[in-house]
């Protein structure tokens, strides 16, 4: 199904980044006439938790333009903080997860959580190191979030990858018997969450997961995370163009596409 040796150089793809203990034991493999998306108890629980912030994304959630989102270190940003923070990519949820402590900078006296863009800045760049060991066919992006789906599919589009959004079709990844059935060898989601069945699938055959994570959110069957508001519009062009143009620049290519590309204008 896959070339493994181009598996094994992704995987070996800046390691000390790379996200320990993925989960054990995915679960069974997709039924071939499976047409009910599974219940994934510990996604439906974070998605009730996360219910809120999913109605009205980074628009309602308070003044942006707060310039305490990284720690005092200096950092070589691949844009200036404020266009992070334009964007509202620091942005969580009122709620945080265990796994997610590590990328959260501090706490609003509103309750909501501050990513550190410092980390969201690095882990795009060792995204795209990872993404760039694979033929760009062989690489699915996911979006089932309504604000991710355009960004998504530039992404795509920027470096000629597949994209799979709005509803993940149980058996893409998992049902030979399916038409739409396809074998990449790695998946970049926009919300473990929403794209849970998309990342249960991955998991299922053995598929590397590249996830944007929100500080509401469980990364135990993530590989890589990139911690950023996953629920904003503005958040995740900036976070999709940002990645598209570091994988591009490790294939030598030239970056060609600006950060409005990346902006649905709906």
């Amino acid at each position: 199904m896959t070339d493994n040796d181009a598996t094994q150089e992704g995987l070996d793809a800046a390691e000390e980044e790379i996200d320990e203990e993925p989960a054990e034991g995915a679960g069974p493999a997709a039924e071939p006439n499976e047409d009910v998306e599974p219940v994934d108890e510990q996604s439906a629980d974070a998605e009730a938790e996360g219910a809120d912030a999913d109605a009205e994304p980074d628009e309602d959630a308070g003044p942006t333009l707060d310039d305490d989102v990284m720690s005092d270190e200096e950092a070589d940003l691949l844009i200036p903080v404020e266009d992070y923070l334009g964007a509202g990519a620091h942005i969580g949820t009122q709620q945080k997860t265990k796994d997610m402590e590590r990328f959260i900078h501090r706490v609003r006296t509103d309750g909501l959580y501050v990513l550190d863009v410092s980390k969201t800045d690095g882990r795009i760049r060792t995204a795209a190191d990872f993404l760039a060991n694979y033929s760009p066919e062989q690489i699915l992006v996911t979006s089932s979030r309504q604000y991710g789906r355009f960004p998504a599919e530039k992404f795509a589009e920027a470096v000629g990858a597949r994209a799979r959004t709005g509803r993940f079709i149980p058996g893409t990844l998992t049902n030979p018997k399916y038409d739409g059935y396809i074998e990449p060898d790695v998946v970049v989601v926009t919300d473990p969450i929403g794209d849970a069945q998309a990342v249960k699938e991955a998991i299922t055959v053995g598929i590397p997961v590249i996830a944007m994570c929100d500080s509401n959110n469980q990364t135990s069957n993530v590989d890589l995370v990139v911690p950023t508001n996953n629920k904003g519009r503005k958040a995740l062009s900036v976070v999709y163009w940002l990645l598209a143009n570091e994988v591009l620049d490790r294939r030598g290519a030239e970056p060609s596409y600006s950060l409005d590309d990346f902006e649905s204008v709906v």
